[in-house]
């Protein structure tokens, strides 16, 4: 495997969604990058790789995907690594990244990122499946903790000491969700700076910050609300922890005008300037 471990830093960007495409060409916003799903432009053609490749033309790409499904016991999809590393070679994206999750088994998938147990027999088997997707990638990809909202009995560590042995093992970087590092959370009833002091600095490459909602006793990341203040707490101490690491906003549903997610993402350069500042002191 060819080995990038000099990861760019990016600055700080958004998720690429259609409604913001013809936007995005015609005012040229002030977005250091962007993040498209994966999924989203493994197709033979049409209006998204139209868009895609303009938009590219003047921004930095990472890719982001939902169906690696690296917790699960099938064996891998050949055909979507084959399909996967061909959307790699013409987006050109600075890195790539999946979650730490499971999405299916017996062929179905669920369209949901289920959590793990948080054993090593479970690290050695996603440790064995991202090193046969890197090797088959030629580079390292980033593995993002989820938000959940139930665990397992036979769990015997803790979710962040669980992520840090599969990256340090698979020789991995991390994708940190802090807002899902508060979901978890505040629905397991830990402290999420806890969890965000115990990940290994080296690992992490990149941000996701994020909306949620509020469903009887549990929080859900429905991606279809600002981030909220607790949030950009978390990332000022994040920030103050990892220091200059890409950072990005997440939207999904009930998604605003473009120029209201770009106000939005000047709230985390003026929080990572101020961290920055603070921390040279």
């Amino acid at each position: 495997m060819n080995k990038t471990k000099n990861f760019p830093y990016l600055g700080f960007g958004l998720g690429l969604r259609p409604e913001h495409y013809q936007a995005i060409i015609t005012t040229q916003p002030q977005v250091d990058w962007f993040e498209i799903i994966t999924e989203n432009y493994m197709i033979p053609g049409g209006k998204p790789l139209y868009y895609l490749d303009k938009i590219r033309e003047n921004y930095p790409m990472v890719m982001h995907g939902v169906s690696l499904s690296l917790g699960s016991t099938d064996p891998l999809d050949q055909q979507y690594l084959a399909e996967f590393k061909q959307l790699i070679q013409r987006v050109q994206p600075a890195w790539v990244s999946d979650h730490l999750c499971w999405t299916g088994v017996d062929g179905y998938n669920v369209h949901d990122l289920l959590p793990l147990p948080y054993t090593m027999e479970v690290v050695r088997h996603v440790v064995s499946r991202i090193q046969q997707i890197q090797d088959y990638l030629g580079r390292q990809i980033l593995i993002e903790n989820v938000s959940s909202y139930l665990t397992y009995q036979d769990s015997d560590m803790s979710e962040w000491d669980f992520l840090n042995e599969i990256a340090q093992q698979a020789d991995c970087f991390i994708l940190l969700d802090i807002n899902n590092i508060y979901v978890s959370g505040m629905n397991h009833q830990f402290d999420p700076l806890t969890y965000l002091n115990q990940i290994a600095v080296n690992r992490v490459k990149q941000f996701h910050l994020a909306g949620h909602s509020y469903l009887d006793h549990y929080i859900v990341d429905t991606h279809d609300q600002d981030v909220i203040p607790p949030v950009w707490e978390l990332y000022a101490q994040a920030c103050q922890r990892f220091g200059r690491i890409s950072t990005m906003i997440e939207r999904d549903d009930n998604i605003p005008p473009l120029e209201d997610l770009v106000t939005e993402l000047q709230e985390a350069r003026r929080i990572s300037r101020m961290m920055e500042l603070e921390t040279a002191l």
